[in-house]
């Protein structure tokens, strides 16, 4: 079996070989390349990947048989890059570069991150190469897709989906992270500095349930600083706001709304007019 797979290999390699020598010749490729990149708590996750087409044929099941390991693509083994640690479905990876390989089934999906990243398809795939293995349940879709696809959904500050959507199949998989404790540790020490980051802190620990009180004086402190920046009014407004403190927001809006007019900006005088009408509630 290993023979067999291998003299594949072989035929595919020089196959390719023979293409690129075709005195320059360039044709389409039958599965496109698709690069995606998307930014997931304090780094990135990039997925490189080949994307067939239905073209009238049956998938799962059929072209790619139920419980047989997939290249979760065309051509090179799909390759997922990780610049920071995250949890796939609960369990620890570290930061690094996978092939994303997947066993189809009708009711379970076990998808696959192994050390193989320069695989063609998954011929030589080996199970002693796997770094972790998560099993998730796959959905039907009413629309068919035509052309395999690799997405995420749902990203959030410290969640995210990758899926997987080909035929009438979504394969969801939900990805975590954590970095409360280096954003508060980067925090402290960048207040030990001359130019202090009041702005962004306060926003930081205005969004993420942090000290209000320690919000609230370090956007007095950015006000100083940005004394014609409508944004400023509006968020100290809404941390005042979410104080109890409506009179204070209140007044906050209005200067927002002053300011924004002088400078033309539309968006600023929307926003903290919203803000004034939520002070009236």
């Amino acid at each position: 079996m290993k023979s067999i797979k291998l003299i594949l290999v072989l035929f595919v390699l020089v196959a390719l070989g023979q293409n690129g020598q075709a005195q320059g010749l360039k044709l389409p490729q039958p599965s496109t390349t698709q690069t995606l990149t998307q930014d997931f708590g304090l780094g990135k996750i990039s997925v490189v990947y080949s994307r067939p087409n239905v073209k009238g044929r049956k998938i799962f099941g059929a072209l790619e048989p139920y419980d047989k390991v997939w290249r979760t693509g065309a051509n090179s083994a799909t390759v997922v890059k990780f610049t920071e640690a995250v949890k796939i479905e609960g369990k620890d990876l570290a930061a690094g570069e996978y092939a994303l390989f997947t066993i189809p089934g009708k009711t379970e999906w076990t998808i696959i991150f192994n050390k193989g990243t320069k695989e063609w398809g998954a011929y030589t795939y080996s199970e002693a190469n796997d770094v972790l293995r998560v099993k998730v349940k796959p959905s039907v879709l009413k629309d068919k897709v035509e052309t395999f696809t690799i997405q995420f959904a749902s990203v959030y500050d410290t969640s995210a989906q990758l899926q997987l959507a080909w035929e009438n199949t979504l394969v969801s998989v939900n990805l975590t992270t954590s970095f409360d404790d280096r954003v508060m540790a980067n925090i402290a020490e960048a207040m030990k500095g001359d130019k202090k980051p009041y702005f962004q802190s306060a926003l930081y620990y205005f969004n993420n349930g942090k000290d209000l009180k320690t919000a609230l004086a370090w956007m007095n402190e950015a006000e100083k600083e940005m004394v014609d920046a409508p944004w400023v009014k509006l968020w100290k407004g809404r941390v005042q706001l979410k104080m109890g403190d409506k009179a204070g927001a209140a007044k906050s809006a209005k200067e927002g709304v002053e300011i924004a007019t002088k400078i033309k900006n539309d968006e600023y005088i929307r926003l903290n007019t919203q803000l004034l009408e939520e002070t009236k509630k």
